[in-house]
């Protein structure tokens, strides 16, 4: 916004209750929050301390000092935080978001926005604002990407009620040292993957947990098939009878379920697809769900990994009751079911997979994303690649 028209009061003189008269001047000043401006009077001094050429000096000074006649001066807008906020909490955020999405967004704003940024106007949010609090939330030992995500809400909020639909800051400008970027980009890349073979060993591993009764082969069908198919956590919880083609060897994703166990819309509009398992690996996944399965399969519309309750399962329930058990009875890393979705994006890529099919495979926006969960590719197997290429050039050369 810009500034008012420059202020200039005229210096005056008023007249105490004792006789006293002095010198003082009156001005406007913008109120963070409010719409009006509020006046404010400032007394100069007395009149027989000093001339009317002093108070008007002393008064320019002053003004000065308040900044208000500065080319820089912004006027404070009449919305603060907290109103972008009610805007998104009441009106925005109901109508446009999954209640995953919501709830999330709800934790960032009662523990780390409103409690900091409450009362600032919207116009004082600048990238400046924003790289002093991000330094404060490191010092409470926030992780850069708990502070990024948090500030993905902020910026959402504020671009919700915002006329152009923008919030006023990108984080592109955020003052991240170097070397926490590139500490960022190496945890990437270890990201944990487990590999067909792994995956394997968990199921069977699974099958031994005696604790989980019935429940064993159910967990043991589910982690063979996202290791071989690389659907999402929300979408393989989401599944139905008929979805499932045995004899085209596809998988049809059109539902996912978010962390509350809502069933609701997928992701995104590349997360409707679907996935074809022709290769050996899909193909055993099949019949290893075909034979979970059983006489299930008649009621089309049940879910293919469900509850006691024909509810979709939980995955934090999943994760203590079998994943974590099978990982650590194995030695292999603890991770979420990602770790599977980004081994099988491994293996497809390796095998040397058309890069848009192997991106329409995953349900990704962009070959960017994709090319995120191949992560840093085990020395055995970057071994097994050079001894194939150059079997295959001996072979090649000897013909």
């Amino acid at each position: 916004m810009t500034r008012r028209i420059g202020q200039n009061p005229k210096v005056r003189v008023g007249e105490r209750a004792n006789g006293e008269k002095y010198f003082f001047f009156q001005y406007w000043v913008d109120v963070p929050g409010q719409e009006e401006r509020q006046r404010q009077t400032e007394v100069i001094g007395l009149t027989s301390q000093m001339t009317i050429s002093e108070a008007e000096r002393k008064r320019t000074n002053f003004i000065m000092g308040l900044g208000i006649n500065s080319n820089e001066y912004r006027i404070p807008s009449s919305r603060s935080f907290a109103d972008a906020e009610r805007h998104y909490r009441e009106v925005f955020a109901p109508r446009m978001l999954r209640g995953s999405t919501l709830s999330t967004a709800k934790y960032h704003i009662e523990n780390h926005l409103l409690p900091d940024w409450k009362d600032p106007p919207v116009e004082h949010i600048t990238i400046e604002t924003v790289n002093e609090w991000i330094w404060k939330k490191r010092g409470q030992g926030l992780s850069w990407v708990t502070i990024k995500n948090i500030l993905r809400t902020m910026q959402r909020v504020l671009s919700c009620s915002s006329k152009d639909r923008k919030p006023p800051f990108t984080q592109q400008g955020l003052a991240i040292p170097e070397a926490d970027k590139l500490r960022m980009k190496l945890r990437k890349k270890d990201a944990t993957s487990y590999s067909w073979e792994q995956s394997q060993q968990i199921a069977k591993e699974v099958r031994k947990l005696e604790d989980l009764d019935t429940r064993r082969e159910r967990y043991a069908a589910l982690f063979v098939l996202a290791s071989a198919s690389a659907l999402r956590c929300g979408e393989l919880f989401a599944l139905r009878m008929n979805d499932l083609d045995f004899k085209a060897n596809t998988i049809r994703v059109e539902e996912s379920v978010d962390f509350l166990g809502t069933v609701g819309p997928c992701k995104n509009a590349a997360a409707y697809r679907t996935v074809l398992l022709a290769d050996t690996q899909g193909m055993e996944a099949m019949r290893v769900l075909k034979k979970f399965i059983g006489k299930g399969f008649q009621d089309s519309n049940a879910y293919v990994f469900s509850s006691a309750r024909k509810t979709p399962l939980r995955e934090s329930q999943m994760l203590r009751e079998a994943l974590h058990p099978a990982l650590k009875a194995l030695g292999l890393p603890q991770d979420g079911m990602h770790g599977f979705r980004r081994g099988c994006n491994r293996r497809w890529e390796l095998s040397g997979m058309n890069p848009a099919v192997l991106r329409q495979q995953m349900g990704h926006t962009s070959a960017t994303m994709t090319a995120l969960y191949t992560g840093e590719i085990p020395l055995a197997q970057v071994r097994a690649s050079f001894s194939n290429k150059m079997e295959k050039m001996e072979n090649e050369a000897a013909a």
